[in-house]
């Protein structure tokens, strides 16, 4: 049986970075990346047509927008965003999350701009 990995702790790994709307991959499941992501302010109008999103809310409160209702998700809740449906991540106050999607997936989805991250450091 090969050796496990050490625990992630996530305070530690929020720590080791500052910017905004920056994804960090801490841990991989499978084709599954966990990414940390500090955020503040208003993300892009995005969706991903071949992927569900989960959004886990470490720190602070991060609200969804879809277009016709928002949802609210509070330090210990997560979310989970269909595939194919556009969404507007939102957080008055800086809000530490994860993220769990397949490797590889775009951060801003198909809608592409300066908030892509093509390269997702591991921490």
């Amino acid at each position: 049986m090969p050796n496990a990995p050490d625990a992630v702790n996530l305070d530690d790994k929020f720590g080791k970075f500052a910017k905004h709307w920056s994804p960090h991959i801490v841990a991989q499941m499978n084709d599954f990346h966990v990414k940390a992501v500090k955020v503040k302010d208003e993300f892009v109008w995005h969706q991903h047509d071949d992927t569900d999103e989960l959004f886990f809310v470490h720190k602070g409160v991060l609200t969804i927008k879809y277009e016709d209702r928002d949802v609210t998700v509070k330090a210990g809740e997560m979310h989970v965003v269909p595939k194919g449906v556009q969404h507007k991540p939102v957080a008055a106050e800086e809000c530490e999350i994860l993220v769990i999607e397949p490797a590889g997936t775009l951060n801003t989805g198909e809608a592409g701009g300066d908030l892509t991250a093509h390269e997702e450091p591991w921490i």
